[in-house]
């Protein structure tokens, strides 16, 4: 009770879009996932406001039977939001102090889990839902296409294909072939070897044979009957592993030592694990987030187009298999869900079933390794006039006067060696210096990828009449930066974490220290859209790949000269830059960095910019010291 009143007395604002509802179905479905969340971990310590962008004629009683039983739930305007959650995508929440904000749904679902977990911590099954590390959904949508499926492709398809269902067959959203796809594929999990060697341990007792082939396993739906059929032979393990561990915690032992046989078993040769759940063996956030969607993405097919259904049979399986998880059906009631009955279907046959090897994957692939150093590369560069080039440094003595400020100003407050926050200071010494000398009383700063906030938080104290906005992915570096921040008593500053696609606010000029790989990418097109400066130090060269939003080279001078597999070797060798490798290779290292950049440099002077790249002083502070420094034109 202790802990549940402490949670009382730190009451959060939850904000949900509403546009409008059906039976059952609030949207967008954003906000029906949220709330189902609400619903499932029975967590009444957020204040909810419904946002709506118009006049909506229902009121907040109207709505209750369709929203969450017993919450008081509250109707505002988009222009009735605090200041600094109008500057992000909803859903969001915010602290009683209106500074600190939490952004998109993944963000939010992970802190509604924390939170109620923290209310009660009697209640350690909601943990689980974060995965094995507590990683589930946690990497953003452009790191891990896992992630982007769940969080913003199936919820806004499905939205789609709600909108657009008629009475005509309807074209059915790539991405849920891709989640049929991915449910096809075998498990890996942490303990992978053990519970396959378990696996095949079984087989050979009840003598059964080879697991189900990925096409025997399509090749019906696993209604009621089927899954009691599969769950006697080829997938018993499988559900005995992800039952226990949502009853007892634990996962089955086995305490007699395998036979020699199974002991030895190539890995090879093992038997594979097979989807009990979105993501696995386990439970997870993944599956709260893709009911709702997938519940209503059902509701359709059924009613109206019932001969699809059978395309589906891993994903009607995954839909009856999560209601037989403890409190699912309950919550799902007081959300006004009514799970559909699956009728039981005939085998599908070749023809029916969607060629699911033609869908794109849900993850994509790392490079393959390139053979061949850069100089041909450079070379080619070379023959088209594109040369490795720095702009002259505008003031490379400059630097913060470190001594008179306040200690939580300092990067030594971040926890680091003397070493390392020497090195800090330079760093920093550079980026301050270009960025107060672009600022005007009253411009709006964010930094983006802020980490612990060693650049926002000098910039705030130093420019008191500037907003400065830090956007950080990672809730516990965020949390250290508030800390220093209030040390400060800083009243000019905001903490957001989110993804920084989320962050939609108008603002002057966009700063990133060493935002990693494509990182550093999306901050300079999030300053082109806005038409604001943007100070980049780029880092992780060899992260760097196509995307779903970015494509390399980037600039037309560049395409005209290089292939993508050319300019990612600029990119590998680009991060052969630690100061531990011989001398020449880093001098090879630094010029494949400021090739890179002078693409993106040159990308960005097409879309009406003045761009330079800039090489740090002193140079020792960074093996990644090159900074990007762009104003609009």
């Amino acid at each position: 009770m202790k802990a549940i009143k402490k949670s009382l007395t730190e009451e959060e604002y939850l904000y949900l879009d509403f546009s409008h509802q059906t039976k059952g179905c609030i949207f967008p479905l954003h906000t029906s996932v949220t709330l189902f969340l609400l619903s499932y971990c029975d967590c009444k310590i957020f204040k909810i406001c419904l946002v709506v962008t118009k006049e909506v004629s229902t009121d907040s009683s109207l709505l209750r039977d369709d929203l969450i039983q017993d919450v008081e739930i509250q109707i505002i305007s988009r222009q009735e939001l605090p200041p600094i959650v109008q500057n992000c995508c909803l859903p969001a929440v915010v602290e009683r102090s209106d500074n600190f904000c939490r952004a998109g749904l993944a963000v939010v679902l992970r802190h509604i889990i924390q939170k109620s977990y923290e209310a009660d911590p009697l209640k350690k099954e909601l943990l689980e839902l974060l995965g094995f590390k507590k990683t589930c959904l946690k990497a953003c949508a452009e790191v891990s296409q896992w992630t982007r499926l769940c969080e913003l492709t199936i919820p806004l398809a499905i939205e789609n294909f709600l909108r657009e269902s008629s009475d005509q067959p309807p074209t059915i959203p790539v991405e849920i072939l891709q989640l049929e796809k991915k449910l096809s594929e075998p498990v890996r999990v942490h303990n992978d070897d053990k519970l396959r060697r378990q696996k095949l341990k079984q087989q050979k007792a009840d003598g059964v044979g080879p697991p189900l082939t990925k096409g025997k396993a399509k090749s019906k739906v696993h209604t009621q009957e089927t899954s009691e059929e599969l769950d006697s032979s080829s997938e018993s393990l499988e559900l005995k592993v992800a039952f226990s561990k949502l009853t007892v915690q634990e996962e089955p032992a086995t305490t007699n030592r395998e036979p020699s046989h199974i002991r030895k078993a190539k890995a090879s040769d093992l038997p594979p694990l097979e989807h009990v759940f979105a993501e696995g063996l386990y439970f997870t956030l993944a599956d709260i987030v893709l009911l709702p969607c997938i519940h209503h993405f059902l509701v359709i097919i059924c009613k109206k187009f019932s001969e699809k259904l059978v395309e589906f049979p891993l994903l009607a399986s995954w839909y009856q298999r999560i209601q037989e998880v403890p409190r699912v059906k309950t919550a799902a009631s007081k959300c006004g869900i009514q799970f559909l009955h699956l009728p039981k279907l005939l085998t599908v046959s070749t023809e029916q079933r969607p060629n699911l090897s033609e869908v794109p994957g849900v993850e994509e692939h790392s490079d393959p390794l390139f053979i061949g150093g850069p100089r041909p590369t450079m070379a080619k560069l070379m023959e088209k006039g594109i040369e490795v080039m720095f702009s002259p440094h505008p003031c490379p003595t400059w630097t913060v006067d470190w001594n008179v400020l306040p200690a939580a100003v300092s990067p030594k407050e971040g926890k680091m060696s003397s070493d390392r926050a020497l090195r800090k200071q330079q760093q920093l010494n550079n980026l301050v210096y270009v960025v107060t000398n672009q600022a005007k009383p009253g411009d709006r700063i964010v930094d983006f990828c802020s980490g612990g906030g060693h650049v926002g938080i000098v910039l705030a104290h130093m420019l008191p009449s500037c907003q400065v906005t830090l956007i950080e992915n990672k809730e516990l570096s965020l949390i250290r930066a508030k800390k220093r921040s209030d040390e400060l008593g800083l009243s000019n500053i905001w903490f957001i974490q989110a993804n920084m696609e989320y962050f939609t606010g108008m603002f002057n000029i966009g700063v990133a220290l060493h935002a990693c790989g494509v990182a550093t990418d999306m901050v300079i097109e999030h300053c082109i859209k806005t038409r604001a400066s943007f100070v980049t130090c780029p880092c992780c060269y060899g992260f760097i790949q196509n995307t779903s939003k970015f494509n390399f080279p980037k600039s037309e001078q560049f395409k005209k000269t290089l292939s993508y597999k050319e300019h990612m070797i600029l990119c590998r060798f680009a991060d052969q830059t630690a100061v531990q490798l011989p001398p020449q290779r880093r001098l090879i290292g630094k010029q494949c960095m400021c090739l890179v950049d002078l693409d993106r440099a040159r990308a960005a002077e097409e879309c009406g910019y003045s761009v330079q790249v800039i090489s740090m002083e002193p140079e020792s502070c960074s093996p990644k010291n090159n900074m990007i420094v762009g104003v609009p034109i």
